[in-house]
């Protein structure tokens, strides 16, 4: 049985979360806008920090918005999905999209500098996120998180957080934060990579399947109010569990999941990672032009 067929056009595109997401499109093109005024050095958006911005606020929707969030809690290879796009794809965009003079008002000259730089600095921005995201997926904490609301937008905000400021010594522009080479930037993602296949591996080869609320009627109708309409109970609709859907087996759902989040993670990883060596190669090609065109103006005393 199709989703399609069973659930509402608010249950599956959730038309207020968009309203809620073009409320913060409008409110950082105001914010832009108020401090060209007020900032001599702000500088007018350029095109692409407008694309990269809208493209993290479609990847949120498409994310926690669309028919995805639904299927996430049916299957828990569409949850890991969601989970791979949320924190290891759209923080990027919405670091590109805010242009470096306004990152430099609010990280450098700002209020919560400090704060910022203690949650950015390489080791521990590694750490957190990691760490976070492992203790999430431990399943008596998974069930919880996934069976109440405030827990629910607690925890996936502030793991959306972490992962931004996981991504922030990778990917941002700033001449003053850049703590990181080349090489070390490689070790990074690597060290990245290797902190986030416990948390996977647990997954993918567990023998039995882990999360009650995929399993459990109970508490999988628990879950399913997190993306219904308030007052909306799954079992208005007729449906008994997510068994109804004809899914695959939950083992087998489980260690897709598990599979899919790793290869995600590594295609993400492995794009950034090329970003990141054209960037040092063209950089390096910029810097040894400006040293040959010094050697070209330095007079010959010897003619």
């Amino acid at each position: 049985m199709s989703i399609f067929n069973i659930f509402s056009f608010t249950t599956l595109w959730s038309p207020y979360f968009l309203i809620f997401l073009i409320a913060i499109t409008a409110l950082y093109f105001y914010l832009i806008h108020s401090a060209q005024k007020k900032w001599s050095h702000a500088q007018p958006l350029k095109t692409k920090e407008i694309v990269y911005f809208l493209m993290g606020i479609a990847l949120v929707y498409i994310t926690l918005g669309s028919p995805i969030d639904v299927l996430s809690h049916i299957m828990f290879s569409a949850h890991m999905s969601q989970m791979a796009i949320l924190y290891l794809l759209a923080p990027i965009f919405f670091i590109w999209g805010i242009p470096d003079w306004a990152w430099e008002q609010a990280v450098i000259k700002g209020k919560l500098s400090k704060v910022f730089h203690v949650f950015t600095n390489p080791i521990i921005a590694l750490i957190l996120f990691n760490a976070i995201f492992s203790i999430y997926h431990i399943p008596t904490i998974f069930d919880a998180v996934k069976t109440d609301i405030w827990l629910h937008g607690i925890y996936t905000t502030v793991l959306f957080l972490l992962a931004l400021f996981m991504w922030w010594p990778l990917v941002n522009t700033l001449q003053e934060e850049r703590k990181l080479s080349g090489l070390k930037k490689f070790g990074y993602l690597l060290a990245a990579s290797v902190l986030l296949t416990p948390a996977c591996a647990l997954i993918i080869f567990a023998d039995t399947p882990m999360y009650l609320t995929y399993k459990d009627p109970s508490y999988w109708a628990e879950a399913m109010k997190l993306c219904l309409p308030v007052g909306v109970n799954i079992a208005d609709l007729g449906i008994t569990g997510p068994d109804f859907f004809n899914t695959m087996p939950l083992l087998d759902d489980q260690q897709l999941g598990g599979v899919l989040m790793k290869i995600m993670q590594e295609i993400i990883f492995g794009s950034i990672l090329a970003y990141i060596f054209f960037n040092w190669y063209r950089e390096e090609q910029e810097a040894e032009k400006e040293e040959q065109e010094k050697m070209n103006l330095k007079p010959n005393y010897a003619e």
